[in-house]
């Protein structure tokens, strides 16, 4: 593994900021996402916002040259798991959408993800949503210098698995900073007091993929949308944040 790069007290201020703007631009989306709303839509409000806040979209363009990924944000809808494309697709009551924010703002970069309930949803799927967001902040809870990556992903896979859902495994949170993806690698599942030893200084995301049913994923044709294999519901949600001399601070809230 790579050294993973500590940062600065002015590049966690710039990132900070960058944070703000990402945490602000899922508000300004919140009352656009209802049913008759099309993917494309939230994408152009979305980037609109970004920019206007002095900063560009982290995704659009981003990834290989001959398939670079297409939108601002990443919209997925129900059974898809990350990386959806904002295309054409009109939400409908009882979906779930998944909405993957990147900024870069002067050099450094903020990441989030804010799933979604469109109108009202199956008891079903509301445990679903509020399982993956309570896994988050469990990830979170054990983030301080000297625990582990492995305590991260253990706490994740605990309280999920717990309640009988699938945590998936070929995706995971990571390092940022100057670079949207960094050292460390973050599980979401794992053991406690395995994997690299936190220190200040140290940013990186959190961002369980808890599925409905089976973790297993489909990768699409596009090259980018990721589907459970089973076509239940996967929900999101992700934070950036430093660890810091006491804890952690969440620079996405």
């Amino acid at each position: 593994m790579s050294r993973v790069a500590l940062k600065s007290a002015r590049e966690i201020e710039t990132m900070r900021r960058a944070g703000a703007l990402v945490a602000d631009t899922f508000r300004v989306l919140d009352p656009f996402v209802k049913p008759g709303v099309t993917l494309a839509e939230l994408d152009r409000i979305a980037e609109e916002h970004i920019r206007k806040g002095g900063a560009t979209p982290a995704y659009l363009g981003y990834g290989p040259k001959t398939n670079p990924f297409p939108g601002t944000i990443c919209a997925s809808v129900n059974e898809v798991i990350c990386h959806g494309i904002p295309d054409g697709r009109v939400l409908e009551e009882g979906d779930i959408i998944g909405v993957d924010i990147g900024v870069l703002m002067n050099g450094m970069y903020g990441d989030a993800c804010f799933t979604y309930t469109v109108g009202n949803v199956s008891a079903e799927v509301q445990g679903l949503v509020d399982t993956t967001r309570e896994a988050l902040a469990a990830g979170l809870e054990v983030v301080r210098p000297n625990a582990r990556v492995g305590d991260i992903g253990h706490a994740i896979q605990t309280l999920a698995e717990g309640r009988g859902y699938g945590v998936v495994r070929e995706y995971t949170g990571h390092g940022i900073g100057k670079r949207l993806h960094e050292e460390p690698t973050i599980y979401h599942h794992g053991a406690r007091y395995t994997g690299l030893k936190l220190q200040p200084g140290m940013v990186f995301t959190i961002e369980p993929m808890i599925n409905l049913g089976r973790p297993e994923t489909r990768l699409l044709p596009d090259g980018w949308t990721v589907v459970t294999a089973d076509k239940k519901p996967s929900a999101q949600f992700e934070h950036t944040l430093v660890v810091t001399a006491k804890g952690h601070e969440i620079l996405t809230l």
